[in-house]
């Protein structure tokens, strides 16, 4: 198990620990936690969309399939359009909820809390296609029952990235849904009503709390090795 976690299972080689999926807890959560920060600026904004989308590309760099290489220039190509599908959600979204007139102060509070998931939820699916295109056009290797490799595939290659997008979809759901939901119903409290500074805090637990429960969930979804 200490293997697994550790060590890519295509190149054998040892994963930096921020960027190991037994890492993307304890490293992510402090970008998941400036993301749901209330009252954002526009340069707070694109700075945690920019942060938070530098992180994935560098764990999916680093977790990728890499039976095939890639060319560095893929990579960077999905980073960049990653960030940039991002920064403009978020950015577009924030805009059109300061200039909605329907809505009260609290309410406009409480829905751009729910920004950041729409942009998380696209921008992966960016990075995810965009850095992984080329096996799509060249196919990843297939393997026999005893891990020989038999041939590769393209067919098995839209597998794996439907299922990698899909899962980039689910993982970031129950962490930016689920607090802004549970620190509107903490900040009615008294106890937090009489501590401000508590708030900060608790929405980092809250927020560890959903990561710690989310992570394991999004990874489950789809094994390790797939068959065809």
């Amino acid at each position: 198990k200490f293997f697994q976690a550790i060590i890519h299972p295509d190149t054998n080689e040892t994963i930096f620990m921020p960027f190991r999926m037994s890492g993307y807890i304890p490293f992510g959560t402090p970008i998941v936690v400036g993301l749901l920060l209330p009252n954002q600026t526009l340069a707070s904004t694109v700075f945690w969309q920019w942060l938070n989308q530098s992180h994935n590309a560098c764990v999916n760099y680093a977790n990728r399939n890499a039976t095939k290489p890639s060319p560095t220039s893929k990579f960077i190509q999905g980073y960049l359009g990653a960030v940039i599908s991002a920064v403009s959600i978020a950015v577009g979204l924030n805009v059109l909820i300061q200039r909605a007139n329907k809505f009260t102060p609290a309410t406009r509070l409480l829905i751009q809390r729910f920004v950041p998931f729409p942009a998380v939820a696209s921008a992966n699916i960016c990075n995810v296609v965009l850095m992984r295109h080329t096996e799509l056009e060249e196919g990843i290797d297939v393997l026999d029952n005893n891990g020989n490799i038999v041939g590769s595939s393209r067919v098995a290659a839209k597998h794996a990235l439907l299922e990698t997008a899909l899962t980039r979809v689910v993982l970031p759901m129950p962490i930016l849904v689920l607090p802004p939901i549970i620190m509107s119903v903490l900040e009615k409290t008294s106890l937090l009503r009489s501590r401000p500074r508590m708030i900060l805090p608790v929405q980092s637990l809250v927020c560890l709390a959903a990561f710690g429960l989310a992570l394991p969930l999004a990874i489950s979804l789809f094994p390790q090795m797939s068959e065809v």
